[in-house]
């Protein structure tokens, strides 16, 4: 995982991972099968650190706790988010937090598709949300304000009016990443909350 935050996910060979431990990487083959397992393995430990929903709150609640934490998980592990739903296997860990979530959505009234669309929905937005902002958001350390002056410049006079005004407001104010991403979970929990109504 640290070799992953460094360098990204596409340096996690088992010759790099082998360098990085100072052993030679045949030797990794005597504690996982191959890099598929590696990575089914990190996955799970990405998993493990997303709060589990508690019962001591409403569904609501608990859903958005869960979609802060794991946003807040993918932040650190930045390729965690992509390489989730490219897995094919789940750990205890990923069982562990499926199952939490659908007993939430199932203890508040869903049906069981109902519960698992609304998971499904839930996660593709967090996924689908870091994984665009990872693509797309400035460095840790770059001003939003200035993002936007430089889009603005590159607008020619008149071209582009929608994406001139909208920049033209992020180079006024800087861009708040939480509260776009709330609003947008505050839509799902709120049409969510529909279907059980």
């Amino acid at each position: 995982m640290d070799l992953a935050d460094e360098s990204g996910i596409q340096s996690v060979t088992m010759r790099a991972l082998g360098r990085k431990l100072g052993v030679e990487a045949a030797s990794l083959y005597n504690h996982v099968a191959g890099k598929d397992d590696l990575l089914d393995g990190m996955v799970d430990l990405v998993v493990a650190k997303i709060d589990l929903p508690s019962g001591d709150v409403d569904w609501q609640d608990a859903m958005w706790r869960r979609a802060v934490s794991a946003r807040e998980v993918f932040a650190l592990h930045r390729w965690a988010a992509g390489l989730i739903d490219s897995r094919g296997r789940s750990g205890p860990s990923s069982l562990a937090y499926a199952d939490r979530v659908l007993g939430v959505l199932l203890e508040a009234g869903f049906s069981p598709g109902k519960a698992a669309n609304a998971f499904l929905a839930l996660d593709s937005y967090v996924y689908g949300f870091e994984r665009q902002r990872s693509n797309i958001a400035p460095a840790d350390d770059e001003d939003t304000t200035e993002v936007a002056q430089e889009v603005l410049s590159a607008i020619p006079d008149g071209a582009y009016p929608s994406l001139a005004r909208v920049a033209m407001k992020y180079a006024l104010e800087p861009y708040d990443d939480a509260a776009a991403f709330e609003f947008g979970l505050d839509l799902i929990l709120d049409s969510l909350g529909r279907l059980l109504e």
